[in-house]
């Protein structure tokens, strides 16, 4: 068995070993709230007192459990920034709309309501929640609102077919405007074309209208996650997590830049995981081709997370993912944005004062008047990253992971009981529960008395001491192995990575597949998940050609048709020759440029030609 095999099995138990308590305890309406959010692309609404509350705040006793606390996370939904936040054409939910539609009386299900149409009837039916009407296919029951913003509605429901719960993503007048045509033909297209475990999956996707003259909604099914990674920043992450997510990011990022997508807004947000420490990527409404160097528009990539050459106006290319990556593991790190600037001026200078005001072989790229402004701004010599990322903000030795003993301690316990025949710490209260303990095993020493808070500590260390008992008399065996603890999972490893995605000359900065191959995600490396078959190549003309409203109508039309007769209920790709893919004709086609390439290919539905 190769090395990347044997991390690859052992990282499934590791990372398993807290996500068995998640699923089972948490009401599948709570685990999915957080995951509507983002799968609008809409950042959530400010939390706790306006700001970035503590996890500990709204779940208590509980942080740092990681994974097997993401399904009580609904009533905190991260925070939204006004200054940083709201750049991306999105709008954030209201927290009371969100509770509203887990009450009982829409838990219990929703009544269709017959529709006009008696061909669509036998297929479709409608579903008033709230203000929105919704007309799905029948097989998705049990529908709830669990999200809503200004490019739709998203709903969970369950798929009768599949037997498992799923995200519908309703778009709200994807014609309103050339803008919102194009992001909602760029997100289907880019959804049907990339095929990753760390890509958020395309399930299937339907109208309920037939013909270009009634088309007026578009539906996208989805996998369901569980939260996103506003959320998981707030926690304890230990290292082990913290690299497998990064590696995670990284993979997906790899395979859309095989297909010359840059991603262009990537943020925690638009991150989603499960509560078995699986991520995927979402939200492709900016993304756009990597073919060439591009001016990005202003609005493009959430402020905070925006790199230096989109902040300056230079060209960009596709490690300007790689930046916003950098910005995500920092944040992991830190519980904090690192460049939490107030508009595109105080972004800059947020970034230099940390990192240092870059070269002047760097200036000379720059146009003359950016370039004049930049040299005139104050200069920064900027901080080392072992000032910037001290060893007190990264986790503990994973051999000291609470997660893993925590559970240790009960099946210890357990053992204990089978031995005596009797519970071996039978406490009336907490506090008798901690004095059953004490008087077996002694009181802890000072090192321990540390970690405590000071309510807490000030308690314990006013109660009795007690010497304790060996444990050869307490135990006949010792059974609380260690976990491994591999040497590249260290503070060091992880500031040095950090310090090669966060250059500011994207010249210097890392790539991809470098950032793969470094010690601290290189850990979890496996061949069929960095090397998986890379997808058809984008078409670039996308981003370049414009259209009409109706012409942009029409494509997305013959998109959604060709969907429909190339792929089966489970959304799998059928074998059909390219005369019964063709899509249908419409009463009012005006735009007929479009040309399906070779429908024997695989995997997603084929690029559109013409635009």
């Amino acid at each position: 068995m190769s090395s990347s095999q044997h991390t690859a099995l052992d990282r499934k138990d590791y990372l398993h070993c807290t996500a068995r308590t998640c699923t089972a305890s948490h009401d599948t309406q709570h685990q999915s709230t957080q995951a509507g959010h983002t799968l609008l692309g809409a950042d959530s609404p400010t939390g706790v007192h306006g700001g970035r509350a503590s996890l500990g705040s709204i779940i208590r006793g509980t942080k740092g459990h990681l994974f097997s606390i993401l399904g009580s996370v609904t009533q905190w939904l991260g925070s939204s920034n006004s200054g940083g936040r709201d750049d991306c054409e999105t709008e954030a939910i209201s927290l009371d709309s969100c509770a509203s539609v887990l009450e009982p009386s829409y838990l219990e299900g929703v009544y269709p309501t017959p529709m006009a149409s008696t061909s669509a009837a036998s297929e479709f039916y409608n579903v008033d929640i709230n203000d929105t009407r919704l007309c799905v296919l029948k097989r998705y029951q049990n529908l709830r609102i669990i999200g809503s913003g200004a490019q739709g509605v998203v709903c969970a429901a369950h798929d009768t077919l599949r037997d498992e719960q799923v995200a519908i993503k309703k778009l709200s007048r994807p014609f309103q405007n050339v803008t919102h045509a194009k992001r909602a033909y760029r997100e289907f297209k880019l959804m049907n074309l990339v095929n990753h475990k760390n890509i958020i999956g395309l399930l299937n996707a339907f109208t309920p209208q037939k013909t270009l003259d009634e088309f007026s909604d578009l539906y996208i099914v989805m996998e369901l996650m569980d939260a996103n990674l506003c959320q998981v920043i707030q926690m304890d992450l230990d290292h082990e997590r913290m690299s497998y997510l990064l590696y995670q990011m990284l993979c997906g990022i790899r395979h859309l830049h095989a297909a010359g997508i840059i991603h262009r807004d990537l943020k925690p947000s638009n991150i989603v995981v499960k509560s078995d420490c699986s991520l995927k990527i979402l939200d492709f409404g900016l993304a756009r081709s990597a073919g060439d160097s591009f001016m990005m528009t202003p609005y493009v990539v959430t402020r905070y997370y925006r790199a230096p050459e989109v902040i300056l106006g230079m060209g960009y290319k596709d490690n300007v993912d790689v930046w916003s990556t950098g910005c995500i593991f920092g944040e992991m790190i830190r519980g904090s944005v690192l460049f939490p600037g107030s508009d595109h001026i105080d972004q800059w200078t947020k970034i230099v004062e940390q990192l240092g005001t870059p070269s002047p072989m760097f200036m000379r790229r720059l146009q003359s008047t950016v370039r004049n402004y930049v040299e005139n701004r104050p200069h920064f010599l900027g901080f080392p990253f072992d000032k910037l990322f001290p060893d007190e903000l990264f986790p503990a030795s994973s051999s000291s992971d609470s997660r893993l003993t925590v559970d240790i301690w009960s099946i210890g316990c357990i053992f204990g009981e089978l031995i005596r025949g009797r519970v071996l710490f039978p406490g009336t209260d907490h506090i008798d529960q901690w004095s059953k303990i004490i008087e077996q095993l002694g009181t802890p020493g000072r090192d321990f008395m540390q970690k405590l808070q000071a309510t807490v500590r000030s308690y314990v260390e006013n109660r009795p001491r007690h010497p304790g008992l060996p444990f050869e008399i307490l135990f006949s065996d010792n059974i609380f192995p260690k976990p491994a603890t591999n040497s590249a999972l260290c503070p060091a490893q992880a500031r040095d990575l950090l310090s090669k995605m966060l250059v500011i000359d994207p010249e210097k900065r890392i790539s991809v597949d470098e950032a793969l191959k470094h010690p601290y995600v290189y850990v979890w490396f496996d061949e069929a998940e960095v090397y998986a078959p890379p997808p058809e190549q984008y078409n670039h003309s996308i981003d370049s050609r414009d259209h009409t409203v109706e012409q942009w109508k029409e494509l997305i039309f013959k998109e959604i048709m060709h969907y429909e007769q190339t792929h089966d209920e489970y959304g799998i790709k059928k074998s059909l020759n390219c005369t019964s893919a063709a899509a249908p004709s419409s009463s009012s086609s005006s735009f007929q440029n479009i040309e399906h390439g070779d429908c024997s290919t695989t995997g997603s539905t084929l690029v559109t030609n013409g635009l």
